[in-house]
């Protein structure tokens, strides 16, 4: 009996010893823990800041090639409105071309006088003038009275009178 008895206060004693190992290990972790986070919270205000300088470093490098992008974009857009803009000034003014060529041939066949017919005319009456001046001496032709209206026949009132 005196041999459990005196295993018992041996395994007493184990279990002592274990639990201030326990304790002891608990409290280095507690302490450790500790330390940790008093430098990360030293530490972590300069972490911060170098997050903060690397990523404004990184914004600026993404606003000048974002921006490199755009201009880019806007010159090819700005390249190709302006070749449409030409294609579709070159089409309407052929459009332009053939409506007043099919215009002019109408007009030519219907008998109307043409610009060029109309001024060679013109030409024509001022040389013709000229001309008759000479012949009158300087003097200006008189020009023509218009003819004066017809009168009705005198027959019909009286023949209206005697009915």
């Amino acid at each position: 009996m005196v041999k459990k008895f005196s295993k018992a206060a041996a395994g007493a004693a184990n279990d002592n010893n274990l639990l201030g190992t326990v304790k002891e290990s608990s409290s280095q972790i507690w302490l450790a823990g500790l330390g940790a986070f008093a430098k990360a919270q030293e530490e972590g205000s300069k972490v911060f800041e170098a997050l903060v300088k690397e990523g404004s470093g990184l914004q600026k490098k993404f606003r000048s090639f974002a921006d490199a992008q755009v201009n880019d974009m806007t010159n090819e857009v700005s390249g190709k409105i302006t070749e449409a803009t030409s294609k579709a000034a070159g089409a309407w003014d052929r459009l332009e071309t053939v409506f007043e060529e099919r215009v002019g041939r109408a007009v030519g066949r219907l008998g109307v006088p043409t610009k060029a017919d109309i001024q060679k005319l013109t030409e024509r009456v001022e040389e013709l003038t000229k001309q008759v001046q000479k012949l009158n001496g300087g003097k200006a032709a008189p020009v023509a009275a218009k003819p004066a209206a017809a009168k009705k026949p005198a027959a019909r009132k009286a023949a209206k009178k005697a009915a």
